[in-house]
């Protein structure tokens, strides 16, 4: 059964104004979602220190409350204006939507003096919804895009990471010995793992010459690992960058929620349908 037509075309303009910036009412709407996100971060900050919650705890709760519910109509209305709820839901906005409004109502169902602890613990959640300000970000989606496009790179990266840590690690715990807090190869991978991302925490230190050269060793390699995903992003970035600039739309997908379209682009790149969404502003 298909749906009411005039059901489908509030929808498809709710859609434009909530997930596209390029109109007047879209950008409306993302400024003013950018100052209700800032000032609610602004509320679970204060109710964090004990004077502001003591004095103002009501105001603290109603102005919680209010936020959330906000928020949570946004949550649906997002949910209800794509033809496929699963594909916002699921991806990493949608999860950080849901975080940014789940904690307020399980609180409240959370009722009795030993939950107290779990309800604070679930209040700090809160404070995701300041990661729902990087959808308002334009480099953020670039940066997002190169990490995922370099993300098997940087894995064999840490791999390599991961087993030279092990290495010198049994290498400083059978130089070194319980001695000088090499006490086991856990404790010396712990080490090699300070050494190598140049932290030093100064707890474990090598007391003999072959130690201290190794250590050296691991210190000079440190610093020439941290280049190396350096590279790889920045190449990654540059690679997006080239491709982003053929991809200034901002309209999203309604079916399948692509963001990524070339500029002026009738249909969408991914699934064909329509981007063009015609109705006053």
């Amino acid at each position: 059964m298909k749906d009411n037509p005039k059901k489908e075309s509030l929808r498809l303009k709710l859609h434009t104004i909530i997930f596209e910036a390029d109109t007047k009412w879209g950008k409306w709407f993302d400024e003013a979602l950018m100052v209700l996100i800032l000032l609610s971060v602004i509320v679970v900050m204060l109710d964090s220190v004990v004077e502001f919650r003591t004095k103002y705890s009501t105001h603290l709760f109603f102005l919680e409350w209010f936020f959330t519910i906000i928020f949570s109509v946004e949550y649906l209305l997002r949910i209800w204006t794509v033809k496929k709820p699963e594909k916002y839901i699921f991806s990493f906005y949608g999860i950080i939507d849901l975080l940014s409004i789940l904690p307020t109502y399980v609180s409240f169902f959370l009722i009795g003096s030993h939950y107290m602890m779990v309800i604070r613990i679930l209040r700090i959640l809160r404070i995701f919804r300041v990661f729902k300000l990087v959808k308002f970000l334009k480099a953020s989606n670039l940066l997002m895009r190169s990490l995922s496009n370099s993300k098997y790179k940087i894995g064999v990266f840490f791999l390599i990471v991961l087993f030279t840590v092990t290495i010198f690690g049994s290498i400083m715990y059978i130089v070194e010995g319980a001695e000088s807090g090499f006490t086991s190869i856990p404790r010396g991978i712990y080490w090699a793992i300070v050494t190598l991302t140049t932290v030093g925490y100064g707890d474990i230190a090598p007391s003999t010459v072959i130690g201290q050269s190794i250590a050296s060793m691991v210190m000079l390699l440190g610093y020439a690992i941290i280049a190396v995903p350096t590279g790889i992003l920045t190449s990654e970035i540059v690679s997006e960058s080239k491709r982003e600039s053929n991809l200034n739309n901002t309209q999203v997908c309604s079916n399948c929620h692509e963001k990524t379209h070339t500029d002026n682009a009738k249909y969408c790149d991914q699934c064909g349908t329509s981007l063009n969404i015609n109705f006053e502003e």
